[in-house]
């Protein structure tokens, strides 16, 4: 695949054509929890990959403006499979919470603190704003509803790991 962005325009071509608002409305409410893309990411892909023979797109007008509307051909169906089933898989996350914490020793405890708690409450938004997704009414192909169920799961430790890291270094504060 040519970009980061290029297997989550695929695959989202994979289940029925889109245009590209459409294509980012879908990853705002599905991918964007562990794969973001960005409009600035997503129109020129969508070009790149309209020129490379791997989508077609159709001008369709609706009121006053024309959008396009992309679909995936049997040659992009091929690269989105090999991608599927590739040999090699990174498993990379990128969390600037993280990071953050990474170098939190460079500040003051209290404020260091601060950041851990900010996390905790980060994840409990995810995991509120996961469970609404999960209640609303339908049902998700399996393999979809599986990584909601990763998503949740892997906030609800999370909230309770930092809640753990709090305890504890609040201990330890109080015993150096």
């Amino acid at each position: 695949m040519s970009s980061t962005v290029t297997p989550v325009i695929l695959g989202m071509l994979s289940a029925r054509p889109r245009s590209g608002y459409e294509i980012k409305t879908s990853v705002d409410r599905s991918t964007r929890f562990f794969w973001a893309a960005s409009y600035g990411q997503i129109y020129p892909e969508l070009k790149r990959l309209e020129e490379a023979g791997l989508i077609e797109g159709e001008d369709v007008p609706t009121g006053d403006r024309a959008r396009r509307v992309y679909a995936l051909t049997d040659a992009g169906r091929e690269e989105l499979e090999a991608w599927l089933l590739g040999r090699d898989t990174t498993i990379e996350l990128r969390d600037e919470s993280l990071l953050r914490l990474f170098f939190a020793d460079s500040l003051p405890r209290e404020q260091a603190l601060m950041l851990l708690e900010g996390r905790q409450r980060g994840h409990e938004e995810y995991v509120r704003v996961l469970r609404a997704i999960d209640d609303i009414p339908g049902e998700d192909p399996p393999f979809v509803d599986l990584v909601l169920r990763w998503g949740i799961a892997f906030h609800e430790w999370g909230a309770a790991w930092c809640a753990e890291q709090l305890e504890r270094l609040g201990e330890k504060a109080t015993t150096t």
